[in-house]
């Protein structure tokens, strides 16, 4: 289910949690799918009963990742994301960081990849201070959008 309305979002989340569900977050780019990406979200989604994605717009992609990026549009990168089976929920942020929407939507876990430790993760503070905790899922070595574009670039 795609929701770019978060007022949207957080009905479903609320539902969720009424009926006894344990809610995970994660937020990214997730401009070019990968391997890696699909085992980050698998295992994501394993920590719980239902996964929310957070996906960054077309133009915070722009502020983090530089004016060439990203190669795909929010809505291509939302609907190649709400296909993935680990995915229940893709909710759209323009803001700098997730942490508006996880103050909104207040998961039970909030998950990011490898290369965050606990206390750099946006919104720790928020999930835990409400009962939640905060997960750091490690990389799976050797898969990267940055390391699929400069491949594509040598061709």
């Amino acid at each position: 289910m795609i929701a770019i309305d978060w007022k949207e979002a957080k009905t479903q989340v609320d539902s969720w949690k009424s009926a006894g569900l344990k809610v995970v977050f994660t937020n990214g780019c997730f401009d070019i799918l990968h391997r890696g990406h699909v085992a980050y979200l698998s295992e994501a989604k394993s920590l719980g009963n239902k996964l929310i994605l957070a996906l960054n717009s077309d133009r915070s992609v722009r502020e983090l990742k530089g004016e060439r990026r990203p190669i795909q549009s929010q809505d291509d990168r939302a609907a190649i994301l709400d296909a993935l089976e680990s995915i229940d929920l893709v909710v759209i942020f323009d803001e700098d960081t997730p942490q508006e929407i996880i103050k909104t939507l207040l998961p039970h876990v909030l998950v990011k990849g490898g290369d965050y430790s606990p206390e750099t993760i946006v919104g720790a503070g928020t999930v835990i201070e409400n009962g939640g905790e905060v997960k750091v899922i490690p990389f799976l070595s050797g898969y990267s959008t940055s390391g699929i574009l400069e491949k594509i670039i040598k061709l």
